[in-house]
């Protein structure tokens, strides 16, 4: 191929070429290209010591990150599965690249203007995936200029009507495709593309004719703002196609179940908020995007899935239940009360927590936006309540709660839900809820929920009501041994992490325990484990055969057996585990406790009426500002600090 001219389609990035790149640039491309950079693009990376960073591995499944970038070395590493490389390691394996695409990829990036070394191989032709990234953007770019030709009246009315001005339309790349019928396969290969790459990106179809035609299309991209498909609105009653929506088919850029409409204008803002918020439609993306919400982001003709969670976890990081929430907007009619149910069938798959945001009037946000203005949508957020609480009242409502039998079968319906919620801390305020929504004694549903518990996890989640679940037989105290917990349960690392202190290191405790109660432990194994060291505390100090004093002094063998491995397992510090570390370990898991307390107190004055009962709101208030104070101090403790 020596002399022989690149096509007159190729962009300097993707010219074909002979043999393979000079040593030298490949090095500079390493070098250039900031590691913490380019993968800080395509997942939220936080501080992690030493110089390193940690975020959630995109390579694989999971809550916990253990995904290393380390910036010095140019060097990232996942703990969990194994991958790891450079920065040209990770843009082939994140994009599904060669190594040559991926360098030329960063190349032009970085600005190294690449040399490739003659006659040291055949030809290195580029992928399909890079020349349909870039049929696809010069398809938005196609799109959007014919938004502005005569023959796109009818889609700008469209948008008009709904509040949508020329600037918000530039703002989301919005587009018009020409109806007839073969404008941009004409437009495309002129530009060198092939029929079989347009058909392949699912531009063309396989007779030629262009996929859109006569429609007003979104751009849709991913977090890096590639364009991988578009999303297209029926304008014209001659339509051929009877589908109001019509999205592009999957290809080998656009898979519908793993890309999240407007993730590129909400990438930051989501891994900056820990907030996500899901609605319905793109032009709900943009109502909410213009009214503030810059979290917001919609599901392209599919339900929302494990794979879309999976990447608004990868963009959100790591938090605790305290911080990141997922917020998903349904209407109040019984479509949304489904869809709601949907969701919360994969609940377990968010580490942030789950809230959902419903209108009474019944509109979405685009039309809550047109008719009572930006505020509103905002004010549509800010009342989200939580996931659980909102399908807590759908099962209830599902039951006659004037008969006894039903009001029995709502809380058998019910309590596996109340049992399954991941806070822990928020377990007791929602019994309370749960007791009065059904007209029943606190103590009779507590019992419920207890024995909901002892079942697996995911059981609340499965079963989908409203068919409540069969009577449980009660064998009375003693019949089965006591619920262990689940040593992967990150709601409950902290506690586990404590139990193992107080059988590991003893001496490093004080004699009040820093602090520590029963309250404190919300598992009941690990609030024994508690309980049976303060108990041989009262009597000796720590020494040899501490931790066989307190194994003797736990109740079940199955918590004996708890002990032992609480014993031998490996702490979470490389550090010794002196009584500073201690210290702020027991300050962590009280501050859990506590954050418990300060969410039951404002939900209690959200309730309250400061006008009519002024006296108890003040007090409640003050209260609060006790608590806050505590918070403040038991947080510098946790970190170290106090």
């Amino acid at each position: 191929m020596t002399g022989a001219p690149a096509a007159p389609w190729a962009p300097t990035y993707t010219a074909a070429v002979a043999g393979r790149i000079n040593d030298e640039d490949v090095a500079a491309v390493r070098e250039r290209a900031r590691i913490d950079e380019v993968i800080g693009g395509h997942l939220q990376l936080r501080n992690a010591g030493g110089g390193s960073k940690k975020g959630l591995c995109p390579f694989h499944d999971e809550k916990t990150p253990s995904f290393q970038v380390t910036p010095a070395k140019g060097l990232f590493y996942c703990f969990g599965c194994g991958e790891g490389g450079d920065v040209i390691t990770f843009v082939q394996k994140i994009d599904n690249l060669t190594f040559t695409e991926a360098v030329q990829r960063l190349a032009d990036r970085v600005g190294v203007q690449l040399r490739f070394t003659e006659g040291g191989g055949p030809a290195v032709a580029p992928g399909l995936r890079m020349r349909l990234l870039e049929a696809h953007q010069l398809a938005a770019e196609f799109f959007a200029e014919h938004l502005a030709g005569p023959d796109a009246l009818v889609a700008r009315q469209f948008l008009a009507e709904r509040g949508f001005d020329r600037d918000a339309a530039e703002r989301f790349g919005l587009g018009y495709a020409p109806r007839g019928g073969r404008e941009l396969a004409d437009h495309l290969r002129a530009k060198g593309f092939s029929h079989q790459e347009l058909v392949a990106g699912g531009l063309v179809r396989e007779r030629g004719w262009d996929f859109f035609q006569g429609r007003l299309l979104w751009p849709i991209r991913d977090s890096a703002t590639s364009v991988l498909g578009f999303g297209a609105r029926r304008l014209h009653d001659d339509d051929r196609m009877p589908a109001k929506y019509l999205n592009t088919p999957e290809t080998p850029l656009y898979k519908k179940s793993q890309v999240l409409y407007g993730l590129d204008l909400a990438r930051t803002a989501v891994g900056k908020k820990s907030q996500a918020v899901i609605v319905e439609g793109y032009t709900d993306v943009m109502a909410c995007h213009l009214a503030g919400v810059d979290t917001a982001v919609a599901s392209c003709g599919t339900a929302f899935g494990h794979e879309h969670a999976r990447l608004l976890r990868r963009l959100m990081g790591d938090h605790d239940a305290f911080h990141g929430e997922v917020i998903f907007t349904f209407d109040g009619d019984e479509a949304g009360q489904n869809a709601a149910l949907k969701v919360f069938a994969e609940d377990a798959n968010f580490v942030s927590q789950t809230y959902v945001a419903v209108e009474p009037t019944g509109l979405d946000p685009c039309d809550l936006r047109l008719q009572q203005g930006e505020a509103a949508v905002r004010e549509l957020v800010g009342r989200r309540e939580p996931l659980y609480r909102f399908v807590m009242g759908n099962i209830v409502g599902r039951y006659d709660l004037d008969r006894v039998e039903g009001r029995v079968q709502a809380l058998r319906a019910a309590a596996p839900l109340v049992a399954s919620v991941r806070d822990q801390s928020m377990v007791s305020g929602y019994i309370r809820e749960l007791a009065a929504l059904i007209g029943l004694d606190i103590d009779e549903v507590r019992a419920q929920v207890l024995r909901a518990a002892s079942r697996p996890r995911d059981s609340a989640r499965a079963q989908a009501p409203p068919t409540p679940p069969e009577p449980e037989s009660d064998g009375g105290p003693g019949a089965t041994g006591p619920a262990l917990p689940d040593p992967r349960d990150r709601d409950l690392v902290v506690e586990r992490e404590a139990a193992k202190l107080l059988l590991q290191v003893p001496q490093s405790f004080d004699a009040d325990f820093h602090g520590l109660t029963e309250d404190d432990f919300h598992h009941p194994a690990y609030r024994a484990v508690f309980t049976a060291a303060r108990t041989v505390r009262a009597v000796a100090a720590p020494g040899d055969g501490w931790s066989d004093r307190v194994r003797a002094e736990l109740p079940a063998p199955e918590l004996q057996q708890l002990g032992v491995a609480l014993t031998v397992e490996p702490l979470s510090t490389n550090r010794e585990p002196d009584t500073a570390f201690v210290r702020a370990c027991a300050a962590q898991l009280r501050l859990i406790h506590l954050m418990g307390r300060i969410t039951d107190l404002k939900s209690k004055l959200q309730r309250t009426n400061p006008v009519s009962d002024t006296a108890r709101y003040n007090q409640m208030f003050s209260v609060l500002l006790g608590l806050e104070s505590d918070r403040a101090r038991l947080k510098q403790l946790a970190v170290g600090e106090g």
